[in-house]
């Protein structure tokens, strides 16, 4: 199997796996918190060390798995793909170090490393959109430019709504914004993955045609 199919199978897996850990680890978590009020953060550190922060490291690895085959299919141009892998870079390091460092209990005060989780978030939410939007121009990912532009505009929109939510609008419904965001950068990711998988993007050899021998 080609290298790049496999790296986008193996993103795919992670991706599904990073899923089911995150629902898992809202119905294990206590019944009092509301999903719409309270952000994904909020129940993971209600469960340090908990499947959801394990979701997070996972779909971390698989977005490693998506950016190195990548790296292995049709190349875009240099410029355009060292940002692209700055920024999912971004996304990978923004997901960890969330994982690694909690936010504040709800309803308490916020302390650095809250802090530090709460913009670890939001660094890893703006550079995946324009990852997308730039893979968007890669040729090899033609086919799929029109659902990652559309997918990208969406995710900016609804993380304007988080914004908006988290400051002017007392945290109304921040939970459902977030977790729509979420939904809408890892559908960029599927996107990505799922094309890695098509036969076009199989690794390109040098093939050395076999001459006949000519009959004397």
């Amino acid at each position: 199997m080609p290298v790049t199919r496999s790296t986008g199978l193996l993103a795919l897996v992670g991706i599904a796996l990073a899923a089911l850990l995150t629902v898992i680890g809202h119905l294990e978590v206590n019944d009092d918190l509301n999903p719409w009020a309270l952000t994904i953060s909020d129940f993971a550190v209600s469960d340090r060390g908990g499947v959801i922060d394990i979701a997070m490291v996972v779909l971390a690895l698989a977005t490693v798995a998506l950016l190195y085959g990548l790296r292995r299919a049709s190349p875009p141009r240099p410029r355009s793909g060292r940002t692209v892998e700055l920024l999912l870079g971004a996304w990978v390091g923004g997901l960890l170090l969330a994982a690694v460092v909690p936010t504040n209990e709800p309803g308490t005060a916020m302390t650095t490393a809250a802090y530090l989780h709460r913009y670890a978030s939001v660094i890893a939410f703006l550079a995946l959109p324009v990852a997308g939007w730039l893979l968007a121009r890669r040729p090899d990912l033609t086919p799929a430019a029109r659902t990652l532009r559309a997918l990208v505009l969406l995710s900016l929109a609804l993380a304007a709504a988080m914004i908006w939510s988290a400051y002017p609008g007392d945290r109304m419904l921040i939970g459902l914004a977030e977790r729509l965001l979420i939904l809408a950068e890892v559908a960029v990711l599927v996107t990505v993955a799922t094309s890695l998988t098509r036969p076009a993007h199989a690794d390109h050899g040098v093939v050395v045609p076999h001459k006949r021998g000519v009959a004397a």
